[in-house]
């Protein structure tokens, strides 16, 4: 009994992280192509913060959900992709045990609070559209604040739950990980402790992160296309529609690679599958979204302009 105890205690200190491919000879060309995203993806988010500070038009609750939603995805990069870029270049690609569920933990932490940013974004919306004439006490700097908060306080719950319920778990046989980067699913299939629990708490939480804000994103896209059908003018629904097409791609982008990743068995082929998709849901969408809102954005350009002849005087 002593044995068995024993044996039942014991756990790794440090995982191995698998690269994202095992061919030597796309090693080097990936590396130059993530290395070449991560600092597109750090210029890009920083950019549009700074902008977003230094002209006062931006100072409206609609640039301060954009502003969060840079800095999200500018934190977010830096959780992964350092240590992803490193495992090309270096023969042993390992992590300690500690560093493993700070990571798992920061990842849970942006990724969540990301969805409920692109959730008030949308709410933004509606209020601008479907309440114009409410819409500064809807969208008080107090409302925007609270609605900030509530972003990164169930961002915070949710990844608190996925750390503490994979820290009580025992890692007593394999440390490879099947991925890139320290995610619940590819470290769940190392546990020689039942995942149960584990499980339940992923859907549960992760069910519920979708659920809520995926309700609230369609009820109050729906509310919007109602109240552009009943403009009177051609002008006011293209106006209207222009507001909402950056968010709506920054929404499709993100919940569609990362319902890809996530919504699937735990089995092995599985999880290659969603190291595949995460690639799209990690490195792709905080590269685009500073692009995405920039090149449509009519302000984002006016801002550009301004600090770049403020910094030529």
């Amino acid at each position: 009994m002593k044995k068995m105890n024993i044996e039942n205690d014991s756990s790794v200190t440090e995982f191995i992280l698998m690269a994202l491919t095992e061919q030597p000879e796309l090693q080097l060309p990936l590396f130059v192509l993530f290395l070449v995203n991560y600092v597109v993806t750090l210029m890009g988010n920083l950019t549009l913060m700074n902008l977003i500070c230094l002209n006062s038009h931006l100072h409206t609750p609609m640039y301060f959900f954009l502003f969060n939603l840079s800095c999200i995805d500018f934190c977010y990069s830096c959780v992964f992709t350092p240590k992803m870029l490193m495992n090309f270049i270096s023969e042993k690609n390992t992590i300690s045990f500690t560093g493993c569920m700070t990571q798992l933990f920061l990842f849970g932490f942006f990724g969540s609070s990301e969805c409920y940013v692109l959730t008030a974004m949308a709410y933004d919306r509606y209020a601008a559209i479907c309440q114009p004439l409410m819409y500064t006490i809807v969208m008080s700097p107090r409302i925007c604040s609270l609605l900030m908060f509530g972003s990164y306080f169930l961002g915070f719950a949710g990844a608190m739950a996925h750390t503490g319920c994979m820290i009580r778990l025992n890692f007593c046989d394999s440390n490879i990980i099947n991925h890139y980067m320290c995610d619940i699913f590819p470290l769940l299939q190392l546990s020689c402790s039942s995942t149960y629990v584990n499980e339940l708490e992923s859907s549960i939480v992760a069910g519920t992160v979708v659920f809520v804000s995926s309700i609230i994103i369609l009820t109050s896209y729906a509310l919007i296309l109602l109240s552009i059908f009943h403009m009177p003018s051609v002008k006011g629904c293209s106006k209207a529609m222009s507001t909402c097409g950056s968010h709506i791609i920054a929404v499709s982008l993100y919940y569609g690679t990362g319902l890809l990743t996530y919504i699937k068995p735990t089995s092995a082929e599985a999880v290659d599958q969603g190291k595949f998709f995460s690639v799209f849901y990690t490195l792709v969408v905080p590269v685009l979204n500073p692009l995405v809102y920039s090149l449509r954005n009519k302000d984002i350009k006016l801002a550009v302009k301004k600090t770049m002849k403020r910094i030529t005087n």
